[in-house]
């Protein structure tokens, strides 16, 4: 049976500001809206996050998947969703000043906070910005009460001389996204129990060896994976694991807009200057 939404009152607002909730940068950020205070149904998603090291909170597969694409993004440095529009007489006020009802709750009939589902800490030459972000499918542009609750979203974010803009499913890439959901459980080796106990030094010369392998052996990624877990009688898996990592620290750079097949031949190109750094954090 799916959990019933939760009641938003006045009381409920302001036990989620006392929690945190929509404060904080990097890992100390707590979004304003958890996969508990939704419905269950939907395809709601937890991700740690590698730029913040905490967990991340993802209402829809489009969120997810646009996660992903900040996430591999060198200039993104912080990444926070769920992100509320407070304090909350600023939304109500431009609701009314533009003619257009606020978002309430159903039952409670009582002004709910907006929020926006991404807020983004950009690194420029000149200082870090800030941009806000809202997701939403292409289709729900046609909706004019969507409309309308981007136009006070908008006018909120200018306000606060922030960048705001819709992303549909047309800006977010799904090859791109999955195949860097497929190495970014991989940004340290530290899960594989083959490594665990190899020494640190001796660790960095087997990835060598297998970056070697990437560039010099034309077969597939499976096969050249196989052939140095046998070399170095490693557990099965250990190859394609360090594939992974390679791919989401940037060490090698293969194309992510085309599909990973690991059973196919791969073009893989080494990024020299990050082949020392990289090691180091395994």
């Amino acid at each position: 049976m799916p959990k019933r939404k939760r009641l938003f009152t006045e009381e409920k607002k302001n036990k989620l500001i006392k929690e945190g909730r929509g404060s904080g940068i990097g890992s100390e950020y707590i979004p304003w809206i958890t996969i508990q205070d939704v419905s269950s149904k939907g395809r709601s998603t937890r991700l740690k996050g590698i730029k913040t090291n905490r967990q991340h909170e993802f209402l829809s597969d489009m969120e997810r998947d646009y996660f992903y694409i900040l996430e591999y993004l060198d200039d993104v440095i912080d990444i926070r969703e769920q992100y509320p529009l407070l304090p909350i007489e600023e939304t109500i006020l431009i609701a009314q000043e533009l003619g257009i009802k606020h978002p309430q709750d159903p039952r409670t009939k009582e002004p709910i906070v907006m929020t926006t589902d991404f807020v983004i800490t950009i690194k420029e030459k000149n200082g870090n910005i800030d941009v806000a972000r809202t997701i939403k499918s292409y289709d729900d542009l046609m909706n004019n009460r969507v409309l309308e609750k981007f136009e006070i979203e908008k006018r909120y974010w200018k306000k606060h001389d922030i960048d705001w803009g819709v992303v549909t499913e047309k800006e977010i890439n799904k090859v791109f996204a999955k195949n860097i959901s497929y190495a970014h459980n991989y940004y340290t080796l530290n899960q594989l129990d083959s490594l665990g106990e190899i020494d640190h030094e001796i660790l960095e010369d087997m990835i060598l060896s297998y970056i070697s392998r990437l560039l010099k052996e034309n077969d597939t990624i499976r096969n050249i994976s196989n052939n140095f877990e046998k070399d170095f009688m490693l557990m099965k898996g250990t190859g394609i694991a360090i594939f992974r990592y390679l791919i989401i620290n940037k060490v090698i750079q293969v194309n992510l807009f085309e599909p990973i097949n690991v059973n196919e031949k791969i073009k893989v190109d080494i990024i020299e200057n990050r082949v020392n750094r990289e090691l180091k954090i395994l």
